[in-house]
């Protein structure tokens, strides 16, 4: 075997290590842990009494499972279409899952959009055209945040939608306000880079490969400088239809996500004004890109049950809700990245060999 079969060898196996171990555990203690706490909290049996799972439950429950797989498939066909169909149904869903993982095992802020040129050049997607897929995907969805939340202050009153009866109220609004922020000012900036200014993309790859632990592979940027101004130029000349059809398919993929949670209130109850509770989960899954936990585990648990705590549910059934919510938003795919990943990654490193 070759030098590098050798090295390919220790990167597979020590992934897959690193995968099925420490970067599962860590989020699930702390996110469990967290779980525990607050049932413990709030262990009266006369607050789990609401609690009714009949058939109206059970349909309702099995709603929020078909909007998370209608966004995930949304997800997946978007790899897809932005390869120009280079990777199949499989190969995209492998990426998509893969993608999930990283961004459920390391803090919001860092997420798994990094890692998909990875995924995608291990596809078959050179590593130029995989950077451009990846900033072209960034700019969709934090495009989808940038125009959405000003609409929502447009038809939902400020105080409904930051629950001004709860004391995070006031640490959620000013998070809020800077992560909207900044994520504006990101999203100008990759809309520039991709479609006006892609020299700009060779220069920054150039200047960071002059990092000394980098400088090994300084003799292969030209070329792939050269590349990623290409695939750029791609980009910008799709089709005009492109990018609307893009664009609805990353609104329905996020909105399905978000209507998860109306679901599983639908679920338990008939309270409460469904356009404030879809248009929270927008505002909290901003917020907790500001988690340092990984997926936001813990977090994420605490602030949407104190969020909620104005819907006169109760704290049994809000319990349940976070508990589900969480279980198929977030725990479903650590789940599904130890089963893919291991598989994956021999695979992809044996097919290079």
């Amino acid at each position: 075997m070759s030098k590098n079969g050798s090295i390919s060898q220790v990167e597979t196996s020590g992934s897959a290590k690193q995968f099925n171990s420490k970067k599962i555990i860590l989020p699930i203690i702390i996110g469990v842990g967290v779980t525990v706490w607050l049932f413990a909290s709030e262990l009266e049996v006369k607050s789990f009494k609401n609690i009714e799972f009949n058939w109206k439950s059970i349909g309702y429950i099995f709603l929020a499972f078909l909007l998370i797989f209608g966004r995930d498939f949304g997800l997946i066909w978007r790899f897809k279409a932005m390869t120009d169909h280079q990777i199949n149904w499989r190969q995209s869903f492998h990426v998509h899952i893969l993608s999930e993982f990283t961004s459920a095992v390391t803090p919001t802020a860092v997420g798994g959009s990094g890692l998909v040129v990875l995924f995608l050049n291990k596809e078959g997607v050179s590593a130029a055209k995989s950077t451009t897929i990846m900033l072209a995907n960034l700019i969709l969805d934090e495009l989808f945040f940038v125009l959405v939340c000003p609409v929502i202050f447009l038809i939902v009153p400020v105080h409904e939608v930051f629950n001004t009866t709860t004391i995070l109220a006031g640490t959620i609004e000013t998070v809020f306000w800077t992560v909207y922020a900044l994520i504006f000012i990101w999203t100008l900036f990759l809309v520039i880079l991709v479609f006006f200014k892609p020299s700009w993309i060779s220069k920054i790859v150039i200047i960071l490969f002059k990092i000394p632990f980098l400088r090994r592979w300084q003799h292969k940027i030209d070329a792939f400088s050269h590349q990623l101004h290409d695939a750029s130029a791609e980009f910008r000349n799709k089709p005009i239809r492109f990018w609307p059809i893009a664009f609805i398919a990353t609104v329905l993929s996020w909105s399905s996500r978000f209507l998860v949670v109306n679901a599983l209130f639908l679920a338990f109850t008939h309270l409460g004004d469904h356009l404030v509770i879809f248009a929270r989960q927008i505002l909290l899954w901003l917020v907790m890109i500001a988690s340092p936990t990984p997926g936001g585990s813990g977090l994420s648990e605490y602030a949407f049950k104190e969020y909620y705590s104005d819907i006169p549910l109760g704290s049994g059934p809000i319990l349940v809700i976070t508990l589900i919510w969480r279980a198929i938003s977030y725990y479903l795919y650590l789940l599904l990245g130890a089963i893919v990943i291991p598989r994956w990654i021999n695979n992809s490193f044996r097919k290079k060999r």
